[in-house]
């Protein structure tokens, strides 16, 4: 018999489901894990990772026991469910996903499930078993994709977030803002706050509308959540102090919902949270390497904004991405700030090949390219060329580079 954590992966083959149907069956089966401890809930195009780790910190910098749930992960599956601070043990995962296995197959045997659970759906149980006996005050969840029907969107939060709506994922969420905004607006719950982040017009229009539906309370981070006079956050791009808005936002608020967060917490948190491989730097012999998580053009545009605000326009860009993702407008933002490019493909079936990549460059810009197919090669190689190297395009090209560098 196959492992809990190998028949997880096993999963993964059947691609992604959306819905809640599905998971509403499995909370019941599992006796509603979900409902067992309080909860925040962050969705939005860009900025939600990082807004998770900073609500986590300040929770914990304010003495509060304290979870967050993100993903994807970037090297270890465990980084995705965090408990006081640290990664859960290979173990008790072990554990939580096998009661989840348990639970599926006792949907399957009378027939409540109409379609296999997927990967993300067991892995979102799993975090949910977890932190229903960890003892917790309160755990963070970052949505996986969109928000209406995400598998995270079982829960009632005391508080969501909206961080910030922009073109990703068109084939699931709808190819406008408009559709985009709906199915994220789709966490806001009745009565509960939502704190919303730089959004456009009519992103915004739209939140502000579901809320209104819902009566809920709307919180607009950039007059709820505005930083403290000298606070120098530990995570680096312009982009994050919009994010840092977003957390603090929320963070007030829960402290009107009777958590006591002081803005001594606060500080603590924006000025030590570490989120990896967003705007990263590390160091590998003479060669310093920026990784960036950015995989949808909004989020080139804030890594472009950086290189240029940084001086490392003289970088050579190491880049994959994902077949479902609009490379051309990531590359559109990237290449003209940026010496030279080499693309690789990220080790996932879903990733786009290094030379369709480069071919499409050629459509952009002159300025050179090379393919290596392997991302660690390619890594090597961009450092023989410059002492300067940017790794970007995709989370499962980042992971398995940090990995190579750690």
């Amino acid at each position: 018999m196959t492992s809990a954590l190998d028949w997880l992966f096993s999963l993964e083959r059947l691609g992604m489901k959306f819905g809640l149907k599905s998971m509403s069956a499995l909370m019941r089966e599992l006796g509603d894990p979900h409902r067992r401890f309080a909860s925040v809930h962050v969705a939005g195009t860009n900025g939600k990772g990082s807004v998770t780790a900073m609500v986590d910190a300040g929770l914990r910098a304010a003495g509060f026991r304290s979870a967050r749930y993100t993903s994807p992960h970037l090297v270890r599956l465990e980084e995705r469910f965090v408990v006081d601070g640290r990664e859960v043990d290979t173990a008790s995962l072990e554990r939580a996903v096998a009661r989840v296995r348990a639970a599926v197959d006792a949907l399957i045997a009378k027939g409540e499930l109409e379609a296999p659970a997927t990967f993300f759906e067991c892995a979102t149980a799993a975090a949910f078993e977890l932190f229903a006996s960890a003892s917790l005050d309160i755990a963070v969840l970052e949505v996986g994709l969109g928000g209406r029907l995400d598998a995270t969107n079982v829960v009632t939060p005391l508080i969501c977030a909206i961080t910030t709506v922009d073109f990703d994922h068109q084939a699931q969420l709808g190819s406008t803002i408009a559709s985009i905004a709906a199915e994220k607006s789709g966490i806001i719950k009745p009565s509960v706050p939502v704190v919303i982040g730089n959004l456009s017009g009519e992103a915004k229009q739209v939140v502000e509308e579901t809320a209104r539906r819902m009566d809920a309370p709307v919180i607009v981070s950039a007059e709820a959540g505005r930083l403290p006079p000298g606070v120098a956050l530990s995570l680096a791009g312009a982009h994050q102090q919009d994010n840092a808005q977003v957390a603090i936002a929320v963070l007030r608020t829960l402290r009107s919902r009777g958590f006591a967060i002081d803005e001594t917490a606060i500080v603590e948190a924006l000025t030590t949270v570490r989120w990896p491989g967003r705007l990263e730097h590390v160091r590998r012999g003479n060669c310093e390497i920026l990784l960036d998580a950015a995989h949808n053009p909004a989020g080139a545009k804030a890594l472009a904004a950086y290189l240029r605000q940084s001086g490392w326009i003289d970088a050579v860009l190491v880049f994959g991405a994902m077949s479902d993702k609009d490379a051309h407008g990531m590359l559109e933002a990237l290449l003209p700030v940026t010496s030279m490019a080499i693309f690789t493909t990220p080790p996932t079936h879903r990733a786009t090949p290094a030379a369709e990549l480069a071919r499409l460059a050629s459509t952009i810009s002159t300025k050179p390219v090379e393919t290596i197919d392997d991302p660690s090669d390619a890594l090597q190689r961009a450092c023989n060329v410059s002492g300067r190297v940017v790794a970007a395009g995709s989370l499962f090209l980042i992971g398995p580079l940090r990995g190579i560098l750690r």
